[in-house]
């Protein structure tokens, strides 16, 4: 799953559960039974979800980028209400819809560590002790 440092991966989200989790999301549902496995299953769905709304960007991307390859080489007519006209406003929607499952991802992912940890997450500090003032300490000696 190693990509280019130029190049996003192609899948973003199966990428992200291995950075953060060091496994791919097929192999989250072998690990867990119970509520951890239900975890498993969002944390891989959400993941999926983001790689094909990522494949839908490209596409639209991609599609854009050779209309106007087509166009500046004068390949194709230009069409009069503008080149970009519909791909712009497709593109720009699945824009949000990516970063909407990159966060709805994120969030899977947190849940899912706070749901597998071993140990809580915080630490209970130990009770402290009221220490006496000076002037305590005076009329005891």
């Amino acid at each position: 799953m190693e990509t280019s440092d130029t190049q996003p991966p192609a899948v973003p989200g199966s990428e992200m559960v291995h950075q953060v989790l060091g496994m791919t999301p097929s192999e989250l549902r072998f690990r867990h039974e119970g509520t951890e496995l239900v975890m498993a299953f969002l944390v891989t769905r959400a993941a999926r979800h983001l790689d094909d709304i990522h494949r839908q960007f490209t596409d639209a991307a991609q599609q854009a980028a050779t209309s106007l390859t087509r166009a500046v080489a004068g390949t194709t007519p230009i069409n009069s209400p503008g080149v970009l006209q519909y791909s712009a406003t497709q593109i720009d929607i699945l824009a949000a819809r990516r970063a909407d499952a990159a966060d709805r991802l994120r969030e899977a992912l947190a849940a899912y560590r706070q749901v597998t940890a071993d140990e809580p997450t915080t630490t209970p500090s130990p009770r402290a002790r009221p220490t006496p003032s000076a002037a305590a300490r005076r009329t005891r000696r």
